[in-house]
């Protein structure tokens, strides 16, 4: 067994590079449709799936989101000055691996057929349940509702990359209940039923190490980390070692930059 810190940035690197070898994607992407929901942790997705394909000319990363949460933000308020969003890029769908640039969700979910994948990212998750949440602002339910209705009724595959900076402990539909009465203000909470996938999930597919939380905090850039404690043959170790060497020093996410 070995140690180690992962950053959440370091974490949405390492989960991107997993998504981005995942077998259900890599089919997808191939002969079906995949379909990156604009989020940052799936920032960094798009960017390990359009940078081997030659398409990233034009996408911005540190804009590739609909909305965030900053250090000041509050419950039913705003975030504070955002970044000039004139080039957002709209979610980021592929058609047989080629970008179809300026299309939504929105503008495909009732096109999606079984074989086709949706990446959409998390809020909370309970890595015990396995399960995640999503946070709503949009009165119509925003893009996860679009997912839900392409995953129940047209069966594609709904993915969720959610690092393990936004674990929480308890059920999940008993938040939602406290959170969604018709007096409430701030965001809905929204379960969600798909295949999770976090930075424990990433090691695991890549390396097959088995990956676990040990502690977590820090200082200086360090705060949100994880530590984690390691543990697999040899092969596997070292595999991991150089994986996670590889996204340590991932820079903070800046939408500014």
């Amino acid at each position: 067994m070995f140690q180690c810190i992962l950053t959440p940035a370091a974490g949405k690197r390492l989960i991107a590079r997993a998504v981005a070898a995942h077998e259900a994607v890599r089919s997808a992407l191939e002969s079906g449709t995949v379909v990156i929901v604009a989020g940052t942790t799936n920032g960094y997705v798009a960017e390990e799936l359009l940078q081997p394909l030659g398409q990233a000319e034009g996408f911005a990363r540190n804009l590739f989101f609909r909305g965030i949460i900053l250090p000041n933000s509050r419950p039913g308020g705003d975030s504070g000055p955002l970044p000039d969003r004139s080039r957002f890029p709209g979610d980021v769908v592929f058609f047989r691996g080629a970008w179809q640039k300026g299309k939504t969700i929105f503008d495909i979910a009732d096109r999606l057929e079984p074989g086709d994948v949706i990446l959409k990212g998390a809020n909370a998750v309970d890595l015990a349940a396995r399960r995640a949440a999503v946070l709503v602002g949009d009165p119509r339910g925003g893009t996860i509702l679009a997912a839900l209705g392409a995953a129940a009724g047209g069966r594609a595959r709904l993915i969720l990359p959610v690092g393990v900076e936004k674990r929480v402990v308890g059920d999940l539909d008993a938040m939602a209940l406290r959170m969604n009465p018709p007096a409430g203000r701030g965001p809905r909470l929204l379960p969600v039923p798909g295949e999770i996938l976090t930075e424990l999930d990433a090691i695991g597919q890549l390396t097959g190490c088995v990956a676990e939380i040990a502690a977590g905090g820090g200082v200086c850039g360090a705060e949100g980390a994880v530590w984690l404690a390691v543990s697999g043959d040899d092969g596997q170790e070292a595999s991991a070692r150089r994986l996670i060497e590889s996204v340590v020093a991932e820079p903070p996410f800046n939408p500014y930059t």
